[in-house]
Order: C-alpha cells, then sequence, then structure tokens
C-alpha cells in the first residue's frame, strides 16, 4: 500500500509559508498492519490547506493592535480626562472651598486618590488587553456587572453631554457679528422689565443681558418639567450637526479619530494660555485672582472640603467610566504606564488651575467695571461658561476675536470627551455581537452611524423648551449618583477582591518591578476608604435635583432614580447570575466566583501583533469588551 506523509513548515519570520510534500513508498503486508476504519480515512484525508491559511489569518486578526506611538495614548487619555468640568466645575470649587488653601486637599487627592486609580486601570487594560467588559469579568467574576455598567453609564452620558457641545455651536455662530447678541437688552428676547444692561450679581432680582440671552433665547425655557414646551427646532439642528461632527470623527476609527484628537487636544492650551495673557492685563483681574487664590485656613477643617476634593479629582479624571481600560489596552504590553499615568495626572491638575486662573481674572474684571463684590458674579455649573463668561467677553477689547475662540475652544474640550464615551458603546456592540451585527449592516461605519442616531434621539428631550430641566436631572443622576457607586464597585472587586498582590505581579510582568509602598498602600487601604467616604457623603448630603430655585416633582425624581439603576443594576444582576451558573453551596459558589480567571502566569498573555498594518493607529479606541 502506499502511505502518504506530509510535512507542513510555517516561516513566521518571514511570512512566508513552505508546504513540502515528500512521498514515501513502501510495500507493508496486510497481514502485519491492521488499519482501523477511522484510522483509514484520517490517513487518507488530504490536506486541507485553505483552512490551515484560514485558521492562520483568523490569529492575525484577532491579535490585538497597539499604539503606533505612546503620544497618541498620551493625547486621547488626556483629552478624555480634561473636559467642560475643568472649565466651570473647579475654580468654582475652589474658591468656595477655600481659595488657595483648598490646593491642600486637591493635590493631596491627586497623590492619593487620582494617580493610583488612573495607574490601576492602566494596568487592568494593558496586562489584559481588554476593554472593561472582559477585563473585569476576568479579575473578578462576581462583580462582572461592573464592566457592563461602565458601557451603559457612558452611553446614557454621552446623550446628554453633546447637549453641551450644540450649546457651545450655537454660542460660536452667534459671536460673530459687530456686537454680540447678549451684550444688551435691546432684543426681541428680553423681559425689559427686569433686564439690567449691568451685570447686577446674584443679590437682586435683575437678570444681565447674558442670562437673558441664555434662559430666553437659547433655551426659552419653560416654568418646568412639567411643560415641555415643544422642541427648539434651532436647537435642534445644532445638536443633528453635533452628532455629525461626532460620526465624522469616529466612523473610521484613529484613521478619522487619530488626526482629530492631535488638535483637539492641544488646541484648547493655545486658547487658554492666551486668554490668560489677555485676561492678567485688564483692570480689577488681580483682584479676582487674588480672590481665586487666597487661602482660607479655617476650612481645611471642614471634612465636606476634602471630600470636594476627592470627588473633584474623581470626577475630573473620569474614573469608572471605562475608557481609561480601554485606551490602555492597545499598549504595548512593557509600555511605561507609571510614567503615563503621571503625565495623564498631572495634566489634568495643571488643566484645572490653569483654568482657575483665566476664569477668575476675567470675573475680577466684570467685577471692577460692575463695582460688584467678586462672590456676586462667580458661579459653577454651565452658567460659569455660557452667562457669566460671555458677558465679561463682550466688555473685552477685540471681543470679536475672544468669543470665537473661546466657544470653539469649548467645542474641542467637549468633544475629546465625547468621543471616547460614544466609542465604548460602539466597540462593546462590536466585540460582543460583531458578527451578527455585520450580517445585518454589512460595513461597521453603519453601526456606528445606528449608534450616533439613537444618541441623537435620546438627546431630542434635551433640546425642547424644558429642556434644562431634562440635562439637570439627568446629570444629577447619571454623573453623580451613577458613578460614585459603580466606582465604589469597581475598586472593591480590584483592590480587595482581586488584591493588591495579583495587581503588583501584573505591573511586575509588565513594567520589571513591582509598584512601590505609596501604591500598595493607596490600593489597599486609601483609594477605597476615600471612595467608600465620596460614596457616604454623597448619600448623607444627598438633596433631590433642583435647577436654580426650580423643585423637581416626586414624579422626576422617580425617572431620575430609574435612569440611575438603568447602569447600577446590572451589577446586582450579574452577581446573581455568577454565583446561579456554579455549583456547590451558597459558600462555595461565592468562593469560585470570586476566583479570577486571568491569566497571571504567562509573561505575555497576548503578544503583539509587530505589523504596521495592524497598529492601533487603525483603531484608536475601538475595542472596549
Amino acid at each position: 500500500m502506499l502511505v502518504y506523509s506530509a510535512v507542513y513548515t510555517v516561516n513566521c519570520d518571514n511570512k512566508k509559508t513552505l508546504l513540502n510534500y515528500r512521498q514515501a513508498t513502501m510495500e507493508v503486508s496486510a497481514e502485519n498492519v491492521k488499519i482501523t476504519p477511522e484510522e483509514k480515512d484520517y490517513a487518507l484525508r488530504p490536506l486541507d490547506i485553505n483552512a490551515i491559511s484560514e485558521k492562520k489569518t483568523l490569529g492575525a486578526e484577532t491579535q490585538r493592535p497597539t499604539w503606533s506611538g505612546r503620544l497618541e495614548f498620551i493625547l486621547a487619555s488626556v483629552g478624555y480626562a480634561v473636559g467642560l468640568g475643568n472649565i466651570w466645575r473647579f475654580p468654582y470649587l475652589c474658591y468656595s472651598s477655600g481659595g488657595g488653601a483648598f490646593m491642600i486637599p486637591y493635590l493631596t487627592m491627586v497623590l492619593l486618590c487620582g494617580m493610583p486609580l488612573v495607574f490601576m486601570e492602566f494596568s487592568i487594560g494593558q496586562y489584559t488587553r481588554l476593554g472593561p467588559v472582559h477585563a473585569l469579568a476576568k479579575i473578578c467574576p462576581l462583580l462582572k456587572g461592573v464592566g457592563l455598567a461602565t458601557v451603559v453609564i457612558s452611553f446614557v452620558f454621552s446623550t446628554y453631554y453633546n447637549v453641551l457641545i450644540t450649546w457651545s455651536l450655537f454660542y460660536f455662530f452667534n459671536s460673530f457679528g459687530a456686537t454680540l447678541p447678549w451684550n444688551s437688552c435691546n432684543n426681541t428676547w428680553n423681559a425689559v422689565g427686569n433686564c439690567s444692561s449691568g451685570f447686577p450679581g446674584n443679590t437682586t432680582h435683575l437678570q444681565s443681558p447674558s442670562q437673558q440671552f441664555f434662559d430666553h433665547r437659547l433655551l426659552q425655557k419653560t416654568s418646568g418639567i412639567e411643560d415641555v414646551g415643544g422642541v427648539r427646532w434651532e436647537l435642534f439642528g445644532y445638536l443633528i450637526l453635533a452628532w455629525v461632527i461626532v460620526y465624522l470623527c469616529i466612523f473610521k476609527g484613529v484613521k478619522s479619530t487619530g488626526k482629530v484628537v492631535y488638535f483637539t487636544a492641544v488646541f484648547p492650551y493655545f486658547i487658554l494660555i492666551a486668554l490668560l495673557i489677555n485676561n492678567v492685563q485688564l483692570p480689577g483681574a488681580k483682584n479676582g485672582i487674588l480672590y481665586f487664590v487666597t487661602p482660607v485656613w479655617g476650612k481645611l477643617f471642614k471634612v465636606k472640603v476634602w471630600v470636594n476634593a476627592a470627588a473633584q479629582v474623581f470626577n475630573s479624571l473620569g474614573i469608572a467610566f471605562g475608557s481609561m481600560i480601554s485606551m490602555a489596552s492597545y499598549n504595548k504590553f512593557n509600555n511605561n504606564i507609571l510614567r503615563d499615568a503621571l503625565i495623564v495626572s498631572f495634566t489634568n491638575s495643571f488643566t484645572s488651575i490653569l483654568a482657575g486662573f483665566v476664569i477668575f481674572s476675567a470675573i475680577g474684571y466684570m467685577a471692577h467695571i460692575h463695582n460688584l463684590p467678586v462672590d456676586n458674579i462667580a458661579t459653577d455649573g454651565p452658567g460659569l461658561v455660557f452667562v457669566v463668561y460671555p458677558e465679561v467677553l463682550s466688555t473685552m477689547p477685540v471681543f470679536q476675536l475672544w468669543a470665537p475662540l473661546f466657544f470653539f475652544m469649548l467645542l474641542c474640550l467637549g468633544l475629546d470627551s465625547q468621543f471616547a464615551t460614544v466609542e465604548v458603546a460602539i466597540t462593546f456592540i462590536k466585540d460582543e455581537f460583531g458578527p451578527q451585527v455585520l450580517r445585518f449592516l454589512k460595513r461597521e461605519e453603519l453601526l456606528t452611524l445606528a449608534v450616533c442616531i439613537i444618541g441623537f434621539v435620546l438627546g431630542i428631550p434635551h433640546v425642547t423648551k424644558g429642556g434644562i430641566y431634562v440635562f439637570q436631572l439627568m446629570d444629577q443622576h447619571t454623573a453623580v449618583v451613577s458613578l460614585v457607586f459603580l466606582a465604589f464597585f469597581e475598586i472593591v472587586a480590584v483592590c480587595w477582591i482581586f488584591g493588591v498582590p495579583r495587581i503588583c505581579l501584573m505591573v511586575k510582568k509588565m513594567q520589571g518591578k513591582t509598584p512601590n509602598i505609596y501604591f500598595r498602600l493607596c490600593w489597599l487601604l486609601l483609594c477605597p476608604l476615600l471612595v467608600l467616604c465620596i460614596l457616604i457623603s454623597s448619600i448623607v448630603q444627598y438633596t433631590p435635583a433642583h435647577y436654580e430655585k426650580y423643585t423637581y416633582p416626586r414624579w422626576a425624581e422617580v425617572v431620575g432614580w430609574g435612569v440611575s439603576l438603568v447602569s447600577i443594576v446590572w451589577i446586582p444582576l450579574g452577581a446573581i447570575q455568577e454565583i446561579y451558573s456554579h455549583k456547590g453551596s451558597l459558600l462555595q459558589r461565592l468562593e469560585t466566583a470570586m476566583m479570577p480567571t486571568i491569566d497571571l502566569d504567562a509573561e505575555n498573555p497576548q503578544p503583539e501583533k509587530e505589523n504596521p498594518d495592524n497598529q492601533a493607529s487603525e483603531t484608536l479606541l475601538t475595542s472596549v469588551a
């Protein structure tokens, strides 16, 4: 009989395949060799070269891509962390919590909470090379719902965050003209009876022209959430434009997004520095800056100030949204994530402080012009950048230049964060349901379009005449309530259940050395306790959502808590499903559910493919799960 043997050799380095068939002829007596029907069938089965080729191709495609350079990763992370909150929340929080003295608790919390948690999320993403859904499921199966909750909260956040970009577009296009429309009371939208041509401050019933422009021209707001008042068609159009911009920047992955991030992450700093140089030369600017930085040492003894500092650091860095884990998953296995965590944390804090000087130098100038105390003008939230600062811009020399630049800066700051949050949802769908979805939609660009359309539709309630009340309700229960709960369970899953020794082992395999005692102590004790303090403080000091003097009805509060539960509910559901899927007593099931499934023995769980065609510049922020 004839026996055929094939030798299949693959030269991986040169990416060439050599198939060498050798035929050996042997005459063998049938009496001496007995071959079963299965063996005979296998022996005579031809070698399926196509199948081998397909398997090889599939293996190459499943390789995790890597960043083309560390600068891309740093810019994407900084762009995500630095957002509109750095402009409107930090400056007000600083001056209201002790001025320069607030820098002590703030910088302390950056060191004890912010930087260690960024380092932790970078470590998870880089080691597992997975997004938050699958990474957290491997680290702590019991709390695998935390990963899915990050996807849900990111998408919910993106539906109303884009409304801020809509408002920025509205102001941007209305800032081109001989005069700014919010500069006087002689407009059709002004309520002449209580409109003050100057800046009345916060202590009278009068309103500034910029406040009335915001209320009556931009929002055309109604008396409450009960009165929706119909769609603001002008804002509806700007909302479409905002989503079109987002889509055009992400529909090709980093082939489009990577180029945009280089601009949107850097450009705001040029504007902030230019505004600061201009503002410090204005009369009264010194008083505003002194009000911002003068320490009130007595406030350091108030627990609320320290809790506010921790909450600001936590929210500003965007921890627990899943984006940091996702972006780090594209790093090479031995990338220096400690260096990157330091850069991102420092840049975020530097931006907040820089924005404080810019804002309060302008507020000092405003107080000087209208002969008012600085605290009668300062405010927090959207009102600072859409009411107070526009009023300041209208009185500046060469306002025709500064006004468009300022609102374009807000647009850039908003887009950076929006890119990351929208991509979280898109890439989760790709990774979890990719084949099924693409079988229906055919192209990934159509999937991105579908997600953007859904986000646009869910954002329509925010551009009704009662939309500001919807926006405030959503923001209160998503960015405050849900995020704190979610962050607490993420830290418990990683720092306590998974354990600091395992985190250190991951870092050692990537960096070649174990994290020092500072990081180990923060992960084991300080970070969980600080986040627990924030959670308890949020519960104890909880006040129902409100907008200015308007109090929401009970049914609206119920809706708000429903929005919170949309993301939080996945945590207990995931835990119940994981416990139910195992066998044994309840204690045995819990022990099994808390055991990580991640491979901690491999030197490199998934070596990056050294192929320039497969680098992360092709797929920036395109895998979360």
